[in-house]
């Protein structure tokens, strides 16, 4: 089975530090990498007219450069089964993103949580969370600035048990397949205080993860729900944190913004975002 993964890019460190992390999580994998550009003008400087063989020059050197990463990238990877590919794009971004998700029957998307600009977050915005709340077609994996790749032994999957579930838990049990690792189910309340509801969605979750190695994790609610999570990263040292991006999560109460967004912004680890399939 061949992976398509995509990696969009802004030609910054944490873009390629993002690629470089794809690469060794599919490193036994047979997979195509597309390097995505979403190219867009912007005039910084005073000019008043723009020549369209000065756009064509600016294009064309995004075009090399994209190459370039490619070129990169095979001297990184040592699978033969490895291929690279260049998407040249004049969308916006999450335009760009869904095209190629759809042309290519893409997988996964991996990208860095900031960009070229370094922009302040409340200024600005950020790419990947914008990509998180516009983009649902796939999973959507952030890679956290100038993170090292580590083999994820324990991948953390935050649930509340209050939706049942669909084909986006296959995108956790294939990530976990990868590198044979632990799924840590964590809940932030205790398994007594479940609601009937609960404990049916949790009764299937075991049923569907039966054939994979995971934990149940209960952890009273005491604090921001954010920090409970950044607690339990940091306290079963775990490598890599998933969570499926309902319209509504669970985790929203008592925080001023949905921790999704916060973890697009603020996670020290990789975070892998799922869309919900109704």
């Amino acid at each position: 089975m061949r992976h398509h993964i995509l990696l969009p890019t802004d030609f910054s460190e944490n873009a390629w530090s993002a690629a470089v992390y794809a690469i060794k999580l599919y490193a036994k994998k047979s997979c195509t990498f597309y390097f995505s550009h979403a190219w867009t003008f912007v005039n910084t400087g005073s000019r008043t007219y723009i020549s369209p063989s000065y756009i064509d020059k600016l294009k064309n050197t995004a075009k090399e450069q994209l190459i370039e990463l490619t070129e990169n990238a095979k001297i990184i990877s040592t699978n033969t089964e490895h291929k690279f590919e260049t998407i040249f794009s004049e969308e916006f971004l999450t335009e760009s993103i869904k095209a190629a998700i759809k042309k290519h029957a893409i997988d996964m998307v991996v990208m860095g949580t900031k960009g070229a600009t370094g922009a302040k977050e409340f200024l600005l915005g950020s790419n990947s969370v914008t990509v998180i709340k516009k983009v649902k077609l796939c999973p959507i994996l952030l890679i956290p600035r100038n993170y090292e790749f580590v083999m994820p032994e324990r991948i953390a999957f935050a649930n509340g048990f209050k939706r049942s579930y669909g084909d986006e838990l296959h995108a956790i049990t294939k990530l976990s397949q990868l590198h044979d690792s632990n799924i840590e189910i964590v809940h932030i309340n205790k398994e007594a205080d479940l609601t009937e509801l609960q404990h049916s969605n949790v009764k299937s979750l075991k049923e569907f993860l039966k054939d994979h190695p995971h934990t149940f994790n209960w952890i009273p609610e005491q604090g921001r729900k954010e920090q409970i999570l950044s607690n339990f990263i940091e306290d079963k040292d775990i490598q890599l944190l998933t969570m499926i991006n309902y319209e509504r999560s669970f985790l929203e109460d008592l925080i001023n913004e949905p921790i999704i967004k916060k973890l697009g912004y603020h996670s020290v680890i990789p975070f892998m975002v799922i869309p919900h399939q109704a």
